[in-house]
Protein backbone atom coordinates (compact mmCIF):
# COMPACT_ATOMS: atom_id res chain seq x y z
CA UNK A 1 0.00 0.00 0.00
CA UNK A 2 2.87 2.39 1.06
CA UNK A 3 4.30 2.00 -2.72
CA UNK A 4 0.86 2.68 -4.13
CA UNK A 5 0.53 5.45 -2.20
CA UNK A 6 3.99 6.74 -3.06
CA UNK A 7 2.93 6.12 -6.68
CA UNK A 8 -0.06 8.12 -6.33
CA UNK A 9 1.86 10.81 -5.04
CA UNK A 10 4.54 11.48 -7.29
CA UNK A 11 1.42 11.58 -10.14
CA UNK A 12 -0.13 14.36 -8.48
CA UNK A 13 3.09 16.04 -7.64
CA UNK A 14 3.50 15.95 -11.85
CA UNK A 15 0.06 17.79 -11.83
CA UNK A 16 1.18 20.65 -9.50
CA UNK A 17 4.88 20.86 -10.89
CA UNK A 18 3.70 21.30 -15.02
CA UNK A 19 5.33 18.24 -16.01
CA UNK A 20 3.84 16.55 -19.24
CA UNK A 21 1.60 13.31 -18.60
CA UNK A 22 1.04 10.72 -20.59
CA UNK A 23 -2.08 9.12 -21.63
CA UNK A 24 -1.45 6.21 -19.22
CA UNK A 25 -0.14 8.02 -16.36
CA UNK A 26 -3.73 10.21 -16.36
CA UNK A 27 -5.60 6.81 -16.49
CA UNK A 28 -3.68 5.17 -13.81
CA UNK A 29 -3.77 8.40 -11.31
CA UNK A 30 -7.33 7.76 -12.04
CA UNK A 31 -7.27 4.39 -11.09
CA UNK A 32 -5.61 4.61 -8.26
CA UNK A 33 -7.41 7.56 -7.13
CA UNK A 34 -11.12 6.19 -7.71
CA UNK A 35 -10.35 2.38 -6.06
CA UNK A 36 -9.97 3.67 -2.62
CA UNK A 37 -12.76 6.46 -3.10
CA UNK A 38 -15.34 3.78 -4.44
CA UNK A 39 -14.28 1.58 -1.64
CA UNK A 40 -15.40 4.28 1.06
CA UNK A 41 -18.38 4.96 -0.88
CA UNK A 42 -18.83 1.45 -1.21
CA UNK A 43 -18.62 0.99 3.01
CA UNK A 44 -20.82 3.56 3.41
CA UNK A 45 -23.37 2.17 1.73
CA UNK A 46 -22.81 -1.10 2.91
CA UNK A 47 -23.96 0.46 6.60
CA UNK A 48 -26.68 1.20 5.48
CA UNK A 49 -27.74 -1.76 3.83
CA UNK A 50 -26.69 -3.25 7.10
CA UNK A 51 -28.81 -1.19 9.49
CA UNK A 52 -31.57 -1.77 6.66
CA UNK A 53 -31.37 -5.54 7.12
CA UNK A 54 -31.41 -5.89 10.47
CA UNK A 55 -34.05 -3.67 11.26
CA UNK A 56 -35.95 -5.47 8.46
CA UNK A 57 -36.01 -8.42 10.69
CA UNK A 58 -38.00 -6.31 13.03
CA UNK A 59 -41.39 -6.43 10.69
CA UNK A 60 -42.23 -3.77 8.18
CA UNK A 61 -43.75 -1.04 10.60
CA UNK A 62 -39.97 -0.59 11.59
CA UNK A 63 -38.97 -0.61 8.21
CA UNK A 64 -41.30 1.60 7.14
CA UNK A 65 -40.49 4.38 9.96
CA UNK A 66 -36.78 4.59 9.40
CA UNK A 67 -37.74 4.56 5.39
CA UNK A 68 -40.07 7.52 6.06
CA UNK A 69 -37.53 9.88 7.75
CA UNK A 70 -34.39 8.52 5.55
CA UNK A 71 -35.14 11.12 3.33
CA UNK A 72 -35.02 14.01 5.74
CA UNK A 73 -31.64 12.56 6.81
CA UNK A 74 -30.21 12.41 3.58
CA UNK A 75 -31.38 16.32 3.43
CA UNK A 76 -29.62 17.19 6.71
CA UNK A 77 -26.38 14.80 5.46
CA UNK A 78 -26.41 16.33 2.15
CA UNK A 79 -25.99 20.16 3.79
CA UNK A 80 -23.28 18.81 6.24
CA UNK A 81 -21.64 17.68 2.90
CA UNK A 82 -21.93 20.99 1.14
CA UNK A 83 -20.81 22.56 4.22
CA UNK A 84 -17.49 20.75 3.85
CA UNK A 85 -17.02 20.75 0.23
CA UNK A 86 -17.19 24.46 0.51
CA UNK A 87 -13.77 24.41 2.37
CA UNK A 88 -12.17 21.55 0.92
CA UNK A 89 -12.40 22.87 -2.80
CA UNK A 90 -10.41 25.92 -1.50
CA UNK A 91 -7.62 23.53 -0.31
CA UNK A 92 -7.42 21.27 -3.17
CA UNK A 93 -6.69 24.46 -5.57
CA UNK A 94 -4.24 25.86 -2.82
CA UNK A 95 -2.54 22.26 -2.89
CA UNK A 96 -2.80 22.60 -6.70
CA UNK A 97 -1.23 25.48 -7.17
CA UNK A 98 1.15 24.91 -4.31
CA UNK A 99 0.19 27.06 -1.53
CA UNK A 100 0.30 24.54 1.14
CA UNK A 101 0.56 26.94 4.21
CA UNK A 102 -2.20 28.44 2.39
CA UNK A 103 -4.21 25.43 2.72
CA UNK A 104 -3.83 24.53 6.18
CA UNK A 105 -5.02 27.91 6.95
CA UNK A 106 -8.33 27.03 5.07
CA UNK A 107 -8.42 23.78 7.25
CA UNK A 108 -8.28 25.97 10.41
CA UNK A 109 -10.93 27.96 9.20
CA UNK A 110 -13.39 25.02 8.16
CA UNK A 111 -12.87 23.29 11.32
CA UNK A 112 -14.76 26.22 13.44
CA UNK A 113 -17.05 27.54 10.55
CA UNK A 114 -18.55 23.65 9.79
CA UNK A 115 -19.00 22.74 13.60
CA UNK A 116 -20.80 26.15 14.44
CA UNK A 117 -22.70 24.90 11.38
CA UNK A 118 -23.45 21.55 12.46
CA UNK A 119 -24.61 22.32 15.79
CA UNK A 120 -27.45 24.67 14.21
CA UNK A 121 -28.52 21.93 12.44
CA UNK A 122 -28.34 19.70 15.22
CA UNK A 123 -30.10 22.08 17.57
CA UNK A 124 -33.47 22.68 14.00
CA UNK A 125 -33.63 18.61 13.65
CA UNK A 126 -34.21 17.68 17.38
CA UNK A 127 -36.50 20.90 17.29
CA UNK A 128 -38.31 18.94 15.00
CA UNK A 129 -38.07 15.40 14.97
CA UNK A 130 -41.83 15.02 17.12
CA UNK A 131 -43.41 16.69 14.28
CA UNK A 132 -41.78 15.28 11.24
CA UNK A 133 -43.42 11.72 11.10
CA UNK A 134 -46.94 13.64 11.01
CA UNK A 135 -45.62 16.58 7.98
CA UNK A 136 -44.55 13.48 6.11
CA UNK A 137 -47.65 11.85 6.51
CA UNK A 138 -46.38 8.50 8.09
CA UNK A 139 -49.14 6.32 9.79
CA UNK A 140 -49.74 6.87 13.42
CA UNK A 141 -48.00 2.94 14.57
CA UNK A 142 -44.63 4.30 13.04
CA UNK A 143 -44.41 7.83 14.41
CA UNK A 144 -42.79 7.64 17.20
CA UNK A 145 -40.23 5.37 16.18
CA UNK A 146 -39.57 7.54 13.32
CA UNK A 147 -39.19 10.56 15.39
CA UNK A 148 -36.94 9.00 17.83
CA UNK A 149 -34.83 8.10 15.11
CA UNK A 150 -34.67 11.39 13.61
CA UNK A 151 -34.15 12.82 16.74
CA UNK A 152 -30.67 10.42 17.39
CA UNK A 153 -29.70 11.33 14.06
CA UNK A 154 -30.06 14.99 15.04
CA UNK A 155 -28.11 14.72 17.78
CA UNK A 156 -24.83 13.56 16.77
CA UNK A 157 -24.90 15.50 13.23
CA UNK A 158 -21.61 17.48 14.73
CA UNK A 159 -19.99 13.90 14.41
CA UNK A 160 -20.88 13.63 11.32
CA UNK A 161 -19.91 16.83 9.96
CA UNK A 162 -16.48 16.68 11.58
CA UNK A 163 -16.55 12.72 9.58
CA UNK A 164 -17.27 14.81 6.38
CA UNK A 165 -15.17 17.26 6.87
CA UNK A 166 -11.80 15.31 7.65
CA UNK A 167 -12.58 12.46 4.97
CA UNK A 168 -13.04 15.24 2.30
CA UNK A 169 -9.97 17.31 2.96
CA UNK A 170 -8.00 14.38 2.84
CA UNK A 171 -9.46 12.80 -0.04
CA UNK A 172 -8.65 16.57 -1.79
CA UNK A 173 -5.27 15.94 -0.36
CA UNK A 174 -4.92 13.08 -2.89
CA UNK A 175 -5.29 10.64 0.24
CA UNK A 176 -7.77 8.28 -0.93
CA UNK A 177 -6.69 5.57 1.47
CA UNK A 178 -7.22 6.41 4.65
CA UNK A 179 -10.63 7.71 4.26
CA UNK A 180 -11.37 4.95 2.60
CA UNK A 181 -10.07 2.32 5.36
CA UNK A 182 -11.95 4.48 7.94
CA UNK A 183 -14.91 3.87 5.93
CA UNK A 184 -14.36 -0.20 5.88
CA UNK A 185 -13.74 0.18 9.74
CA UNK A 186 -17.14 2.33 10.37
CA UNK A 187 -19.21 -0.61 8.67
CA UNK A 188 -17.31 -2.90 11.20
CA UNK A 189 -18.32 -1.26 14.16
CA UNK A 190 -21.93 -0.56 12.44
CA UNK A 191 -22.52 -3.95 12.85
CA UNK A 192 -21.08 -4.77 16.49
CA UNK A 193 -22.89 -1.31 17.43
CA UNK A 194 -26.30 -2.80 15.81
CA UNK A 195 -25.81 -6.15 17.00
CA UNK A 196 -25.41 -5.37 20.27
CA UNK A 197 -28.07 -2.66 20.71
CA UNK A 198 -31.14 -3.38 17.58
CA UNK A 199 -31.80 -7.07 19.49
CA UNK A 200 -32.39 -8.34 23.21
CA UNK A 201 -30.62 -10.84 24.66
CA UNK A 202 -30.46 -14.44 23.32
CA UNK A 203 -29.41 -17.81 23.42
CA UNK A 204 -27.23 -18.96 20.61
CA UNK A 205 -26.21 -22.56 19.85
CA UNK A 206 -22.84 -23.35 18.34
CA UNK A 207 -21.22 -27.16 18.12
CA UNK A 208 -23.38 -27.88 20.69
CA UNK A 209 -22.63 -25.26 23.28
CA UNK A 210 -25.03 -22.50 24.59
CA UNK A 211 -23.99 -18.92 25.23
CA UNK A 212 -25.81 -15.94 25.95
CA UNK A 213 -25.53 -12.83 23.11
CA UNK A 214 -25.97 -9.76 25.03
CA UNK A 215 -28.49 -7.29 23.48
CA UNK A 216 -30.05 -3.64 24.61
CA UNK A 217 -33.70 -4.86 22.65
CA UNK A 218 -33.47 -1.04 21.23
CA UNK A 219 -35.44 -1.83 18.27
CA UNK A 220 -35.31 1.11 15.79
CA UNK A 221 -33.19 3.18 18.72
CA UNK A 222 -30.59 0.71 18.72
CA UNK A 223 -30.00 1.09 15.01
CA UNK A 224 -29.78 4.87 15.30
CA UNK A 225 -27.73 4.63 18.16
CA UNK A 226 -25.49 2.17 16.18
CA UNK A 227 -24.74 3.84 13.40
CA UNK A 228 -24.27 7.27 15.21
CA UNK A 229 -21.82 6.02 17.60
CA UNK A 230 -19.90 4.00 14.62
CA UNK A 231 -19.40 7.55 12.65
CA UNK A 232 -18.56 9.54 16.69
CA UNK A 233 -15.54 6.80 16.19
CA UNK A 234 -14.24 7.00 13.05
CA UNK A 235 -14.65 10.90 12.70
CA UNK A 236 -12.68 11.13 15.83
CA UNK A 237 -9.86 8.87 13.73
CA UNK A 238 -10.07 10.92 11.16
CA UNK A 239 -9.61 13.95 12.84
CA UNK A 240 -6.44 13.05 14.47
CA UNK A 241 -4.69 11.55 11.13
CA UNK A 242 -5.27 14.70 9.31
CA UNK A 243 -4.24 17.22 12.27
CA UNK A 244 -1.05 14.52 13.00
CA UNK A 245 -0.45 12.68 10.16
CA UNK A 246 -1.55 14.37 6.56
CA UNK A 247 1.38 15.03 4.60
CA UNK A 248 0.16 18.53 3.20
CA UNK A 249 -2.62 19.66 5.89
CA UNK A 250 -1.14 18.05 9.15
CA UNK A 251 -1.68 21.11 11.61
CA UNK A 252 -0.15 19.73 15.00
CA UNK A 253 2.81 22.00 15.57
CA UNK A 254 0.87 25.16 13.26
CA UNK A 255 0.60 28.14 14.50
CA UNK A 256 -2.55 30.11 13.35
CA UNK A 257 -6.13 31.18 14.10
CA UNK A 258 -8.93 29.25 13.35
CA UNK A 259 -10.56 32.17 13.50
CA UNK A 260 -12.77 32.33 9.94
CA UNK A 261 -11.90 35.11 7.46
CA UNK A 262 -14.22 37.14 5.63
CA UNK A 263 -12.88 35.86 2.43
CA UNK A 264 -12.90 32.59 2.84
CA UNK A 265 -15.72 32.51 4.35
CA UNK A 266 -17.10 34.25 0.70
CA UNK A 267 -15.56 31.44 -1.11
CA UNK A 268 -17.03 28.75 0.95
CA UNK A 269 -20.43 29.78 0.44
CA UNK A 270 -20.14 30.80 -2.98
CA UNK A 271 -19.62 27.10 -3.82
CA UNK A 272 -21.15 25.62 -0.92
CA UNK A 273 -24.49 27.37 -0.93
CA UNK A 274 -25.56 26.37 -4.43
CA UNK A 275 -24.72 22.67 -3.37
CA UNK A 276 -27.06 22.96 -0.13
CA UNK A 277 -30.05 24.87 -1.95
CA UNK A 278 -29.30 21.68 -4.78
CA UNK A 279 -29.26 18.68 -2.04
CA UNK A 280 -32.68 20.70 -0.70
CA UNK A 281 -33.74 20.60 -3.73
CA UNK A 282 -33.22 16.99 -4.09
CA UNK A 283 -34.44 16.01 -1.37
CA UNK A 284 -36.82 18.32 -0.97
CA UNK A 285 -38.38 16.11 -4.25
CA UNK A 286 -37.43 12.96 -2.32
CA UNK A 287 -39.49 14.54 0.42
CA UNK A 288 -42.07 14.78 -1.81
CA UNK A 289 -41.71 11.64 -3.36
CA UNK A 290 -42.17 9.73 -0.06
CA UNK A 291 -45.71 11.92 0.11
CA UNK A 292 -46.92 10.71 -2.65
CA UNK A 293 -45.36 7.25 -1.67
CA UNK A 294 -46.71 6.95 1.82
CA UNK A 295 -50.81 6.68 0.58
CA UNK A 296 -50.02 3.65 -1.31
CA UNK A 297 -49.47 1.54 2.22
CA UNK A 298 -46.95 0.51 4.61
CA UNK A 299 -45.33 -1.80 2.31
CA UNK A 300 -44.45 0.29 -0.32
CA UNK A 301 -42.82 2.88 1.89
CA UNK A 302 -40.53 0.10 3.27
CA UNK A 303 -40.15 -1.54 -0.54
CA UNK A 304 -39.49 2.00 -1.61
CA UNK A 305 -36.68 2.46 1.36
CA UNK A 306 -35.07 -0.77 0.56
CA UNK A 307 -34.63 -0.21 -3.13
CA UNK A 308 -33.34 3.26 -2.59
CA UNK A 309 -30.80 1.74 -0.39
CA UNK A 310 -29.87 -1.20 -2.23
CA UNK A 311 -29.81 0.75 -5.81
CA UNK A 312 -26.80 2.90 -3.86
CA UNK A 313 -25.01 0.07 -4.14
CA UNK A 314 -24.91 0.44 -7.79
CA UNK A 315 -24.39 4.28 -7.85
CA UNK A 316 -21.88 4.51 -5.16
CA UNK A 317 -19.22 3.36 -7.13
CA UNK A 318 -20.01 6.71 -8.87
CA UNK A 319 -19.82 9.08 -6.48
CA UNK A 320 -16.77 7.10 -5.76
CA UNK A 321 -15.34 8.44 -9.20
CA UNK A 322 -17.22 11.96 -8.78
CA UNK A 323 -14.23 12.39 -5.27
CA UNK A 324 -11.52 11.42 -7.76
CA UNK A 325 -12.69 14.07 -10.07
CA UNK A 326 -12.72 16.75 -8.18
CA UNK A 327 -9.64 15.96 -6.82
CA UNK A 328 -8.20 15.86 -10.09
CA UNK A 329 -10.12 18.59 -11.94
CA UNK A 330 -9.66 20.93 -8.51
CA UNK A 331 -5.66 20.23 -8.55
CA UNK A 332 -5.35 20.72 -12.12
CA UNK A 333 -6.90 24.07 -12.55
CA UNK A 334 -5.21 25.41 -9.05
CA UNK A 335 -2.23 24.04 -11.52
CA UNK A 336 -3.54 26.35 -14.39
CA UNK A 337 -3.28 23.23 -16.74
CA UNK A 338 -6.27 23.40 -18.89
CA UNK A 339 -5.47 20.69 -21.52
CA UNK A 340 -5.10 18.17 -18.17
CA UNK A 341 -8.09 19.42 -16.67
CA UNK A 342 -10.07 18.42 -19.64
CA UNK A 343 -8.90 14.96 -20.36
CA UNK A 344 -9.31 14.38 -16.46
CA UNK A 345 -12.83 15.50 -16.82
CA UNK A 346 -13.84 13.63 -19.72
CA UNK A 347 -11.82 10.12 -18.51
CA UNK A 348 -13.57 9.88 -15.07
CA UNK A 349 -16.92 10.47 -16.93
CA UNK A 350 -16.69 8.02 -18.86
CA UNK A 351 -15.09 5.31 -16.51
CA UNK A 352 -18.19 6.41 -14.47
CA UNK A 353 -20.34 5.71 -17.20
CA UNK A 354 -19.11 2.29 -18.01
CA UNK A 355 -18.53 0.75 -14.01
CA UNK A 356 -22.06 1.95 -13.38
CA UNK A 357 -23.59 0.40 -16.84
CA UNK A 358 -22.20 -2.60 -15.60
CA UNK A 359 -23.41 -2.08 -12.14
CA UNK A 360 -26.87 -1.62 -13.28
CA UNK A 361 -26.92 -4.97 -15.07
CA UNK A 362 -25.73 -7.12 -12.37
CA UNK A 363 -28.20 -5.15 -10.22
CA UNK A 364 -31.42 -6.45 -12.83
CA UNK A 365 -30.26 -10.16 -12.72
CA UNK A 366 -30.04 -10.20 -8.91
CA UNK A 367 -32.59 -7.53 -7.90
CA UNK A 368 -34.61 -10.74 -5.76
CA UNK A 369 -31.12 -11.43 -3.72
CA UNK A 370 -30.39 -7.99 -2.93
CA UNK A 371 -34.08 -7.11 -1.98
CA UNK A 372 -34.40 -10.44 -0.19
CA UNK A 373 -31.12 -10.10 1.90
CA UNK A 374 -32.91 -7.12 3.41
CA UNK A 375 -36.32 -8.30 4.56
CA UNK A 376 -38.27 -11.69 4.68
CA UNK A 377 -41.92 -9.83 4.04
CA UNK A 378 -42.74 -10.88 0.26
CA UNK A 379 -44.84 -7.89 -0.58
CA UNK A 380 -42.30 -5.61 0.30
CA UNK A 381 -40.05 -8.37 -1.82
CA UNK A 382 -42.08 -7.93 -4.44
CA UNK A 383 -42.03 -4.54 -4.88
CA UNK A 384 -38.37 -3.81 -4.28
CA UNK A 385 -37.46 -6.13 -7.22
CA UNK A 386 -39.65 -4.11 -9.52
CA UNK A 387 -38.60 -0.86 -8.50
CA UNK A 388 -34.74 -2.29 -9.01
CA UNK A 389 -35.47 -3.31 -12.29
CA UNK A 390 -36.94 -0.24 -13.50
CA UNK A 391 -34.10 1.94 -12.28
CA UNK A 392 -31.43 -0.30 -13.61
CA UNK A 393 -32.05 0.96 -17.13
CA UNK A 394 -31.33 4.88 -15.78
CA UNK A 395 -27.47 4.01 -14.15
CA UNK A 396 -25.21 4.66 -17.59
CA UNK A 397 -26.59 7.74 -17.66
CA UNK A 398 -26.92 8.57 -13.88
CA UNK A 399 -23.19 8.00 -13.68
CA UNK A 400 -22.93 10.49 -16.05
CA UNK A 401 -24.87 13.22 -13.77
CA UNK A 402 -22.39 12.19 -11.13
CA UNK A 403 -18.83 12.31 -11.94
CA UNK A 404 -19.92 15.60 -14.47
CA UNK A 405 -21.04 16.86 -10.88
CA UNK A 406 -17.80 16.27 -9.20
CA UNK A 407 -16.07 17.70 -12.40
CA UNK A 408 -17.90 20.75 -11.75
CA UNK A 409 -17.37 21.17 -8.00
CA UNK A 410 -13.78 20.45 -8.42
CA UNK A 411 -13.89 23.72 -11.02
CA UNK A 412 -15.55 25.37 -8.25
CA UNK A 413 -19.02 25.43 -10.56
CA UNK A 414 -21.84 24.53 -8.71
CA UNK A 415 -24.74 27.27 -9.35
CA UNK A 416 -25.44 26.20 -12.84
CA UNK A 417 -25.55 22.04 -11.74
CA UNK A 418 -27.85 23.19 -8.60
CA UNK A 419 -30.62 24.62 -11.33
CA UNK A 420 -30.03 21.93 -13.70
CA UNK A 421 -30.93 19.52 -11.06
CA UNK A 422 -33.44 21.73 -9.47
CA UNK A 423 -35.67 21.85 -13.35
CA UNK A 424 -35.01 17.69 -13.65
CA UNK A 425 -36.21 17.02 -10.80
CA UNK A 426 -38.99 19.10 -10.37
CA UNK A 427 -39.86 19.51 -13.89
CA UNK A 428 -39.73 15.91 -14.78
CA UNK A 429 -39.27 13.45 -12.01
CA UNK A 430 -42.29 14.64 -9.43
CA UNK A 431 -44.65 15.55 -12.17
CA UNK A 432 -44.54 12.47 -13.53
CA UNK A 433 -44.45 10.32 -10.30
CA UNK A 434 -47.94 12.56 -9.42
CA UNK A 435 -49.37 11.39 -12.85
CA UNK A 436 -48.11 7.80 -12.76
CA UNK A 437 -48.84 6.94 -8.89
CA UNK A 438 -52.18 6.80 -8.83
CA UNK A 439 -53.08 4.60 -12.13
CA UNK A 440 -49.46 2.41 -11.55
CA UNK A 441 -48.66 2.96 -8.10
CA UNK A 442 -45.05 2.55 -6.76
CA UNK A 443 -44.00 1.08 -10.07
CA UNK A 444 -45.24 4.88 -11.76
CA UNK A 445 -43.04 6.47 -8.99
CA UNK A 446 -39.73 4.55 -10.33
CA UNK A 447 -40.46 5.01 -14.06
CA UNK A 448 -40.29 8.65 -13.27
CA UNK A 449 -37.15 8.63 -11.60
CA UNK A 450 -35.71 5.83 -14.45
CA UNK A 451 -36.90 8.74 -16.84
CA UNK A 452 -35.83 11.54 -15.47
CA UNK A 453 -32.35 10.46 -14.15
CA UNK A 454 -31.73 9.89 -18.30
CA UNK A 455 -32.95 13.15 -18.81
CA UNK A 456 -30.51 14.50 -16.08
CA UNK A 457 -27.43 12.59 -17.46
CA UNK A 458 -27.94 14.39 -21.06
CA UNK A 459 -27.95 17.97 -20.01
CA UNK A 460 -24.82 16.99 -17.31
CA UNK A 461 -22.98 15.52 -20.43
CA UNK A 462 -24.43 18.69 -22.75
CA UNK A 463 -23.10 21.16 -20.09
CA UNK A 464 -19.47 19.46 -19.49
CA UNK A 465 -19.12 19.29 -23.72
CA UNK A 466 -19.73 22.97 -23.65
CA UNK A 467 -16.83 23.57 -21.30
CA UNK A 468 -17.89 26.96 -19.66
CA UNK A 469 -17.16 25.24 -16.27
CA UNK A 470 -13.25 26.04 -17.43
CA UNK A 471 -13.53 29.58 -17.79
CA UNK A 472 -11.30 29.74 -14.82
CA UNK A 473 -8.30 27.69 -15.90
Amino acid sequence: MRIHADNTNVLLASIRNGKPMTLRQQLCLTVQLSVPAIIAQLSSIVMQYIDAAMVGHLGAEASAAIGLVSTTTWLFWGLCVAAATGFSVQVTHKIGAGDIPGARAVLRQSITATLVFSLLLAVLGTAISCMLPDWLGGDFSIRRDASLYFFIFSLFLPALQMNFLAGGMLRCSGNMNVPSLAGVAMCILDVVFNFLLIFPSREWHVAGISFTVPGAGLGVEGAALGTASAEAVVAGILLWYLWNRSDELKLAGEQGSFRPTATTLKKALRIGLPMGIEHIVICGAQIMTTVIVAPLGVFAIAANSFAITAESLCYMPGYGIADAATTLVGQSIGAGRRRLTRSFARITVFMGMGIMGLMGVLMYLFAPQIIGLMTPVVEIRELGVMALRVEAFAEPMFAASIVAYGVFVGAADTLVPCLMNFFSIWAVRLSLAALLAPSLGLKGVWIAMCVELCFRGMIFLVCLKRERWMRKV
